[in-house]
């Protein structure tokens, strides 16, 4: 009885440690050789590191500060994310299965085709809309086009709503103009009173289309630091606390979990796509992170209570698809180095 009493006291102090050490601060070593490691990615602006909820340490090497607006590319869709999870919880749009274009009423363009209707949000945060991208070699002929909206709904489908992932921020626009014929509000307007007051950032306005409505998924204006708020925001499964302790659910119920199950595969990456969120591991842990042109990113990784941004000069020439392995590699240093 005696032997059987110190092996499950032996069962239970080893996994306590092995969970503790999980959750371990990172070192100072390890956040020696992180600053070592940016130092040689000239390209980075900067690196912020939040643990448990505080942020613990900061680099800057160029560009604007950490409490100053970056331009964060493509990591817009993370946040563009955010904001259509926090209109859910707001009663604006009923879920996530809700159609396109019932939220867009009167506004849909004439000639569409009848599989739009298929089209619900939950394809427009995955990448899954079905419609020819308007990334990559298309780009620049549908920014130069007169109506966003217009062309990027009336291009032909390449695949069924709910298929492939099809990495398009025309697809993140239609969001936007979803948002913003939903409420009545702008998507900048919606942005800063659902998202940037509770998790108490500002979020400045940023590129409009033509016809006035915010760039879905692109080009937004956040601070390092406001950003370690909204990766925060998630790993605390969409409950905001201010600093007087009081929580505010932001985004709703089962909205984080959501957001993090594949729905789509990158096919540059291979790695995993929700709502907004790219899905990976590092150094054996589940990683949720955000990505933009340049170097921008997000990271996430709740069993170590991490939260990590990364800016970077979001102007051309691209540094190519291996530089984000190399901030891959900075948060991997993060998750296995430790003080001896």
């Amino acid at each position: 009885m005696r032997t059987t009493t110190l092996l499950v006291s032996f069962v239970v102090t080893s996994l306590l440690a092995t969970t503790y050490a999980a959750a371990n601060e990172p070192s100072r070593n390890a956040l020696q050789t992180l600053d070592q490691q940016t130092g040689q990615l000239e390209r980075v602006h900067s690196v912020v590191v939040a643990y448990d909820g505080e942020i613990i340490h900061e680099l800057h090497q160029g560009g604007p500060g950490v409490a100053s607006p970056a331009n964060i590319k493509s990591l817009s869709k993370t946040v563009l994310s955010a904001i259509t999870g926090a209109a859910i919880e707001a009663g604006i749009i009923e879920s996530p299965d809700q159609p396109m274009v019932e939220l867009f009423g009167e506004h849909l363009p004439s000639g569409i085709d009848p599989q739009v209707g298929d089209i619900t949000v939950a394809h427009l945060l995955a990448l899954q809309a079905g419609l020819e991208r308007t990334s990559g070699s298309n780009y620049g002929a549908w920014v130069a086009s007169a109506n966003w909206v217009n062309d990027a709904m009336t291009r032909p489908f390449v695949d069924e709503p709910g298929g492939r992932m099809l990495y398009s921020t025309g697809t993140s626009h239609l969001l936007s103009a979803a948002l913003t014929h939903a409420s009545g509000e702008t998507t900048h307007a919606l942005a800063q009173r659902l998202l940037g007051d509770p998790l108490n950032i500002t979020i400045r306005p940023w590129l409009r289309d033509p016809q006035g409505i915010y760039f879905g998924g692109n080009d937004m204006q956040l601070s390092p630091r406001a950003l370690i708020e909204v990766g925060e925001l998630y790993r605390n499964d969409g409950i905001a606390v201010n600093e007087a302790g009081d929580e505010q659910r932001v985004l709703p119920e089962g909205w984080v979990e959501d957001s993090w199950q594949p729905r789509g595969t990158s096919r540059w990456t291979g790695d995993g796509y929700g709502y907004g969120w790219f899905i990976t591991q590092l150094a054996g842990e589940d990683v949720y992170y955000g990505r933009g042109y340049g170097g921008q990113a997000l990271f996430v990784i709740p069993e170590r209570e991490m939260t990590i941004v990364i800016t970077s000069d979001p102007t051309p020439p691209s540094p190519g698809g291996q530089f984000q392995q190399q901030l891959n590699r900075l948060v991997e240093g993060l998750l296995v180095e430790n003080d001896a």
